[in-house]
């Protein structure tokens, strides 16, 4: 059967989407109950479901139309706006991407009506959207996207503050990472709309609802931190103390559904010996092209605060974290301060670690065991680790100087308390680590009485050290073209 629809493209053999399906299906079913007069009878539960679908298809695929379709769904809606919102949420989230640009249009408009009734799911409708700006896309539809969706957010103010203050909040942190990346690019005149736009909203966010910016916690500073070239918020972070976790909620606004998933697979299901192809498949699909490199940093980000493996994946061959981050490490050495970014995205909690706030380990983990288990056969990854963090203790900015220097040492005594790693004497002990180093983290550890355990050795280590083994965590290949960069591993 020949597939047609006026929403989405479809390449050749492609299979259905069912949800644009019964989208379709019931919008072709309804076609006499959708133009006025409408009937004045209260529909069945079921027949109400299908109304919303064919409504929802209506005003996506017809602009001349959608009003009349909007105006019939006020007639009869019973919930709320909960199922509308909902199936606009599962749009977004399943088939954005393959969306024609009259409907992307279309539900952007519609989400601004969801906003006028103050519809039940709304939170949910404007974060999957938000999750949908691409970072290092400076497309006219990447764009668009970021431009609409500020434009929202300052048009619609005073409506979302009062019903929906955290979607303030999660917009905030979206536009704020967005910002640092598109402050790095000059002279496209398209993007330097957007920009206005983003620092214009970021900066009343500030101003007006400093509770409110504070919520995302201590990962505020680290988006001020990019942004401080930036005349308006040079003085933002002055003075701001935030030791407050960052809620999980916020790392997934720039990962996009795809990625979330294909992460989740690679870091739940793959085996050693078999991760190389889905690794590459991962670069291809997300990674590749001018600027792409920069969500390694909110991936990164994203598996040391949200994937956290349950005990039995750790002690399985599943590929483990660190493992997989030492691969992304190694994609960002393409640019240094994307490099420099990872590693602060890799090493943020250890700042500011507090055992009392910080309860969970598992944020910490990935970064401490990639050091540990690269000694071996990899020390150079070891020793660039170690030396970023212990010159980011010497050279942070003076006033969180002291609170930094007693997170970093909190976060190697919980790591060695909670077992993590035997003893912290793999790390200070180790003839493969350089002496200043050495001598610098012990410093920084003086007043903890390490146990004298002796530095396990390579027979010692556990299965999934094989992975630095099997895969060098080196780019040795890289293709002519400079926008197909094929990271492959030894």
């Amino acid at each position: 059967m020949e597939i047609s629809s006026k929403l989405i493209r479809f390449s050749p053999h492609e299979v259905e989407n069912h949800l644009e399906l019964s989208l379709r299906q019931a919008y072709n079913n309804l076609q006499p109950k959708l133009r006025p007069p409408f009937s004045l009878e209260i529909p069945d539960p079921q027949e109400y479901l299908e109304l919303n679908k064919a409504i929802v298809y209506g005003v996506l695929s017809d602009s001349g139309s959608c009003k009349t379709h909007i105006k019939h769904l006020h007639a009869l809606v019973t919930d709320g706006y909960a199922f509308f919102t909902s199936l606009l949420v599962g749009i977004v989230v399943e088939f954005y991407g393959k969306l024609v640009d009259s409907a992307k249009i279309q539900l952007l408009w519609a989400t601004k009506e969801m906003i006028g009734v103050s519809s039940v799911g709304l939170e949910d409708l404007i974060v999957s959207l938000l999750r949908r700006i691409g970072s290092g896309d400076y497309s006219d539809q990447n764009l668009w996207l970021c431009s609409e969706l500020v434009s929202l957010f300052l048009e619609n103010w005073d409506c979302l503050l009062e019903e929906f203050p955290l979607v303030l909040t999660s917009a905030l942190y979206s536009f704020l990472r967005l910002l640092a990346d598109h402050c790095r690019v000059i002279g496209v005149a398209k993007l330097e709309n957007v920009k206005r736009l983003e620092i214009r909203f970021c900066v009343k966010m500030f101003r007006e609802e400093p509770d409110l910016c504070l919520k995302i916690g201590r990962d505020l500073l680290r988006l001020l931190q990019d942004l401080v070239h930036v005349p308006e918020f040079r003085e933002i972070q002055n003075g701001l103390v935030v030791n407050r976790c960052t809620s999980s909620r916020y790392f997934f606004l720039r990962i996009t559904p795809e990625m979330e998933i294909q992460l989740r697979f690679l870091l739940g299901n793959v085996k050693l010996g078999s991760h190389k192809r889905h690794q590459m498949w991962f670069l291809k699909k997300f990674l590749l092209g001018p600027e792409k490199e920069t969500v390694l940093i909110d991936i990164v980000r994203f598996v040391c605060c949200v994937i956290h493996p349950t005990n039995e994946t750790i002690r399985s061959e599943i590929m483990p974290r660190w493992a997989v981050i030492g691969w992304f490490l190694e994609l960002s050495k393409q640019s240094q301060h994307i490099e420099r970014s990872v590693k602060l995205a890799l090493f943020y909690d250890w700042l500011f670690f507090d055992e009392r706030v910080d309860s969970n380990i598992m944020n910490v983990e990935p970064a401490a065991l990639l050091m540990v288990w690269s000694i071996p056969q990899y020390p150079q990854i070891t020793h660039s680790l170690l030396e970023y963090l212990l010159n980011l203790v010497e050279s942070y900015e003076l006033s969180r100087r002291d609170m930094v220097a007693r997170g970093v040492a909190s976060a190697f005594r919980d790591i060695e308390r909670k077992g993590v790693i035997r003893s912290l004497d793999i790390l200070i002990k180790n003839a493969a680590v350089a002496s200043d180093l050495k001598k610098k983290l012990a410093k920084l550890l003086a007043p903890v009485n390490l146990q004298q355990l002796s530095i396990p050795s390579e027979k010692t280590l556990p299965s999934s050290e094989a992975v630095l083994k099997e895969c060098s965590t080196k780019v040795v290949g890289v293709v002519d073209n400079p926008d197909q960069k094929l990271g492959q591993f030894c």
